[in-house]
């Protein structure tokens, strides 16, 4: 008799048979699967009892069972099923245990890393990445707190570690609150499986993680989702939040970027709208970001770039077989190209080292800390001062009003089961940073007798104009390598789309991937047929093609509107009885015809740069539900009519002068491109004008170069 057993094995085999390596088979992925859904994942047990049901009817449609079949049978049934979903994931979850980092149970690397030519460069195996790890010493225990602190900062991540740092400079006492928790440098610089940009479902190791902070969202029905489905929205959970492990592109907004209403009307159905600032407000604090932090890149090549103050302090951090194929392509085109600004060292900047040019650098933490978040500059400024107290793995339940509705306090808790804790701390001001989808629910779920429908809700403007990027490029094979390993990756971008493009509402920009890891080169040429997804043409397909392989990709401008929002599912409650995010709303049509302009003229670009097969493609915009991924925005919009937003210019909640924002949440709308460094900008504008305000107009802004350079002790 056949057991389950069996035919999984045989399944696997199929996918990934032997082909001068082992099998998926041979080295344990059946097995691995088993145990990976018994431990992380039984909820996905359905769908892979469906694919061995489908796999089983398929083969005996054909005459026999699926075991006893050869190869060639085997392969028959497999194409039978090639357009089912349960199949395509399957086989990408083969995938991504087999080429995963030698320490994935199933993984056949370094072998089959040999077998596809890539190689991670400089690793986190190679360095003493512990002194890269922040000291025990600069977290709190919730036992220690204090009664009371001159501010809170709630996340930090890229804005609020920024205020964070910013404040305790000015001598405040600063409680910095961090949902997340701390994962060393050395587990977030191996793990193949459980980075964002993985994509496998699985609870990333900078977060969110655990099936305690389920959300609803409303895709037709209302709908569970947890932290590993892609509609949860997620951002990453951690100290230093997103800028620990992103891939640090560091863009400027446009000027006609924050005159989106004024430049092109307000499309029916949207709430597009000019920002209260400009361009020319926020410039100092973009140099102020670029110099403190430390961004590499030269100005010049963006023909919608507005005006600088200053040079980019580095330079470009590198050039790459792909940028110089992409030169000639735009030329021929009569496009203008840039180096893809990056806040990665290109020299050695600010106490820490250049860029080693390793092939793991989004979703990987730096293993010589040549990647710029706030985890490495921000956050330990703001230690430094002896002012700032760290406190990781807790979150704000709600914020505390008195009688009068002022924000006096914030509600904690931490812990699971019986080790919950709860706490609350008093503070005079409170600086919200937990990401567009949090910072919203924290607002909503902190209704009191005078707002009963949330803190600077009495407009019902809280949790709208949710947003964040679709992704518009394309997929090519070069009919020779083109593929060098050396990392970031992203090395020449086109702006020449970002606005100006005829019956188009706004725009994007277009650039060069990070270098992918096999796992996800291997899914990069399933997904647009340059593969099969099993068998031993993908299999050798993937060696082929491997080196042969690039993507341009780039994130559009998207429109916004009212229905696009975060509420409260008071019926859903999270693991501490909290009542959970529902998300609702969808894309606006503009966005979709936006998306695939920009599609055409990736696959445009790499045409001319002398590719062979090109495949367009246009990522988000074929699920329902609102946009709400890793670059999510808007739901707290900052204006000058309470009627219409959120905070005011300063971030300042309507109604609440010692309640801020300074998380993409303010966002009007959320450019062309990636925000984090607008974030910074702003989050450093905010908290000047705190200051200032604490010390009868003195400038907050340090002096620079290089003063966000602070030597950490790593006494344990």
């Amino acid at each position: 008799m056949t057991t389950t057993s069996d035919l999984l094995r045989a399944l696997v085999e199929a996918v990934i048979p032997a082909d001068g390596l082992p099998s998926a088979a041979e080295t344990g992925v059946a097995e691995a699967v088993v145990a990976l859904l018994a431990a992380e994942r039984p909820e996905w047990q359905p769908r892979l009892d469906a694919e061995l049901a489908h796999v089983k009817a398929a083969a005996l449609a054909g005459g026999g069972s699926f075991t006893a079949l050869d190869d060639a049978g085997r392969l028959a049934v497999l194409d039978a099923l090639v357009d089912d979903p349960d199949h395509r994931w399957f086989c990408t979850l083969v995938g991504d245990l087999y080429y995963a980092d030698p320490a994935t149970p199933g993984s056949a690397a370094p072998a089959v890393w040999d077998s596809v030519g890539w190689r991670r460069g400089v690793s986190v195996d190679d360095v003493d990445t512990s002194v890269l790890d922040l000291p025990a010493s600069s977290f709190a225990r919730p036992e220690a707190l204090a009664d009371a602190y001159d501010a809170v900062v709630i996340g930090a991540g890229a804005g609020g570690g920024v205020a964070a740092a910013e404040l305790a400079a000015s001598g405040r006492r600063v409680l910095l609150v961090e949902r997340g928790d701390w994962p060393s440098t050395a587990s977030l610089g191996r793990d193949h499986l459980r980075t964002p940009r993985a994509s496998t479902g699985l609870d990333p190791l900078t977060g969110p993680r655990g099936f305690d902070d389920p959300r609803t969202v409303a895709l037709g029905i209302p709908r569970q989702v947890w932290p590993g489905d892609g509609a949860w929205g997620a951002n990453a959970m951690t100290v230093g939040g997103g800028t620990r492990i992103y891939g640090a592109q560091a863009w400027r907004f446009s000027p006609d970027d924050f005159a989106m209403a004024t430049r092109y009307g307000v499309p029916e159905g949207s709430a597009l709208a000019d920002w209260p600032i400009t361009y020319d407000d926020l410039e100092p604090y973009y140099s102020r970001a670029e110099v403190e932090l430390g961004v590499s890149g030269a100005a010049g090549g963006d023909p919608w770039a507005g005006p600088r103050t200053v040079d980019y302090p580095m330079p470009p951090v590198h050039e790459t077989v792909q940028s110089r194929l992409l030169a000639d392509g735009a030329r021929a085109l009569g496009w203008s190209t840039v180096p893809v600004p990056l806040l990665v060292n290109s020299r050695p900047y600010n106490g820490r080292a250049a860029c080693v040019h390793c092939a793991q650098c989004i979703g990987f933490a730096c293993p010589v800390d040549a990647k710029t978040g706030t985890h490495n500059t921000a956050l330990r400024r703001a230690l430094a001062t002896g002012l700032c107290t760290l406190l990781p793995s807790a979150r704000v339940e709600r914020l505390v009003t008195d009688l009068f509705g002022r924000v006096v306090g914030v509600a904690l808790v931490g812990g699971t089961g019986a080790a919950v804790w709860r706490a609350t701390v008093s503070t005079g001001e409170v600086v919200l940073s937990a990401g567009a989808i949090e910072s919203a629910r924290l607002l909503l779920a902190s209704a009191c007798d005078s707002e009963p429908d949330g803190l600077g809700n009495g407009t019902d403007q809280v949790g709208r104009h949710l947003q964040a990027h679709l992704y518009a490029g394309a997929s090519a094979l070069f009919p020779t390598d083109v593929v060098d390993l050396v990392g970031p990756g992203p090395a020449i971008a086109t702006c020449d789309f970002r606005h100006g493009n005829d019956g188009i509402v706004g725009g994007g920009m277009l650039a060069n991937e990070f270098v992918p890891t096999p796992g996800l080169t291997r899914r990069y040429l399933t997904e647009v047929g340059f593969i099969p997804p099993h068998g031993l043409d993908a299999v050798r397909g993937l060696r082929e093609q491997s080196a042969r392989m690039v993507r341009v990709m780039g994130p559009f401008h998207e429109v916004t509107s009212t229905d696009s929002r975060v509420r409260l599912d008071p019926s859903v409650v999270d693991g501490h009885g909290n009542a959970v995010v529902a998300l609702s709303g969808a894309l606006h049509a503009e966005d979709l015809r936006g998306q695939a302009f920009m599609a055409e003229r990736a696959a445009e670009w790499l045409t001319a740069s002398g590719a062979a097969r090109v495949r367009q493609m246009r990522l988000g915009s074929l699920t329902s539900g609102p946009s709400a991924g890793q670059h999510q925005a808007g739901t707290c919009r900052m204006g000058t009519d309470p009627a219409r937003s959120v905070t005011d210019p300063y971030g300042r909640v309507w109604g609440h002068d010692n309640l801020r924002v300074v998380d993409a949440s303010t966002h009007v709308t959320n450019g062309g491109v990636n925000p984090v460094l607008t974030v910074l900008a702003n989050a450093l504008r905010v908290a000047e004008h705190m200051v200032r305000g604490a010390t009868t107009g003195a400038s907050a802004q340090s002096s620079w170069p290089g003063s966000w350079a602070v030597p950490m002790s790593h006494e344990r």
